[in-house]
């Protein structure tokens, strides 16, 4: 298994060929119910007729140019993104990642523009999670990530929701960016406060601080917003986007206000590939499907499947708390966290074990209520019968 690979993953044996909607199907024809969606990537699910059209034409046109020439798409996208969440310029990249590492280079090269240049650190969350380039990794605060890899970016963590410890880092430190996720995927599926982030936007206009919002997991709609920040009013200085950008294909964008839109010059940062027609092409469906009424669908059946979670919460003694919002979605356990991830797994369910004991659900955009209802059947099935999971309540008549 795996031949001629870098053994970086824990990979399954199965070998999915082909999908639907919120289904997958391996290789010798078993359905799985898909509530991971590629980590939080596949929100148009797979086999989208639509998308497969338009990918199908584009890549009988032109799949790239390099960014030294245009194309039909990159100007409709950055506008529909500019729209969406209140900033005022883009920059392509291929992934989170890359994202984080724009973000993390503007925020550089704005505290030059602004004549403080000595303001290279950051301030970051505890629990955050960022990438694992070199830069990114510097802001992620999992010691297993990043231990290997040290000496990183000088970074000063702080505790989510600690507004007062938060004050004294921005003041003393005078770092050039406070990075951190509206809600901590990673780190468990844990919002923050709207009155922290409220703090935290004051707190980094009145210090000079750049506010970096990373939305790479909970952005572009998983909410039922199109940004969880707007959930709560905050407006970042920059924001960090990926994953369903371009429903399955590799894409995500740096997006940056009025005040930092002309920062970079021509030649201070780039890509070979971000920004092609096919993935930007990909990106204006996934777009056009939030405009025509997408993110509707994640409000609903995000309450759907949040109440159904609060119904196994209350009957189970091993569930211990139900997290997130729309559908970014983390159950958390008392014990045996990846136990039951396995056990979904056999019984047909995708979802993930994250911070060790809460299982990550982040189902496609079009989930449907027929999903929904089998998502949490499997669930409370599994739950019945793992070892150590007794029910705190009867069963139904």
């Amino acid at each position: 298994m795996d031949e001629g690979l870098m053994k970086t993953y824990g990979r399954a044996e199965e070998v999915f060929v082909d999908g639907h909607g919120a289904r997958l199907i391996t290789s010798d024809g078993r359905e799985f119910l898909d509530f991971l969606a590629g980590i939080a990537v596949s929100a148009l699910g797979h086999g989208h007729r639509r998308l497969a059209d338009e990918l199908r034409d584009q890549v009988g046109r032109v799949v790239h140019l390099s960014n030294l020439f245009r194309h039909p798409f990159t100007e409709q996208v950055a506008t529909r993104l500019c729209s969406l969440t209140g900033m005022a310029a883009a920059f392509f990249t291929n992934s989170g990642t890359e994202a984080m590492e724009c973000a993390l280079k503007l925020a550089r090269k704005a505290m030059h523009v602004r004549g403080t240049p000595e303001r290279t650190s950051f301030v970051a969350l505890e629990a955050g999670f960022h990438g694992r380039s070199l830069g990114a990794l510097s802001l992620t605060h999992s010691e297993k990530y990043r231990k290997p890899f040290l000496p990183l970016q000088q970074t000063t963590w702080i505790a989510p929701e600690d507004t007062a410890g938060l004050q004294k880092a921005l003041e003393t430190e005078r770092p050039c960016a406070l990075v951190l996720e509206p809600i901590q995927g990673e780190g468990g599926i844990r919002p923050l406060s709207a009155g922290f982030l409220q703090a935290a936007r004051e707190l980094c206009t009145a210090t000079g601080t750049l506010l970096v919002h990373d939305e790479i997991q909970s952005g572009c709609g998983r909410t039922g917003r199109f940004l969880a920040g707007q959930d709560v009013g905050v407006t970042p200085d920059v924001v960090t986007l990926a994953k369903p950008i371009a429903a399955g294909l590799p894409m995500g964008a740096c997006l940056a206000t009025a005040a930092l839109a002309d920062t970079f010059q021509k030649g201070e940062h780039g890509s070979t590939f971000a920004g092609g027609p096919l993935v930007c092409r990909a990106a204006l469906v996934f777009l056009r499907e939030v405009e025509h009424g997408l993110l509707g669908n994640v409000a609903a059946r995000g309450a759907e499947l949040r109440a159904g979670l609060e119904a196994l919460q209350r009957e189970f003694a091993m569930v211990r708390e139900v997290r997130g919002r729309g559908l970014m979605l983390g159950l958390r356990v008392h014990h045996s966290g990846e136990a039951l991830q396995k056990a979904l797994y056999r019984n047909g369910l995708i979802v993930n074990c994250t911070a060790g004991d809460v299982m990550r659900i982040v189902p496609p955009f079009v989930l449907t209520a027929d999903d929904v209802q089998d998502g949490l059947r499997i669930l409370r099935q599994t739950l019945a019968v793992l070892p150590g999971c007794q029910s705190t309540t009867p069963p139904a008549a």
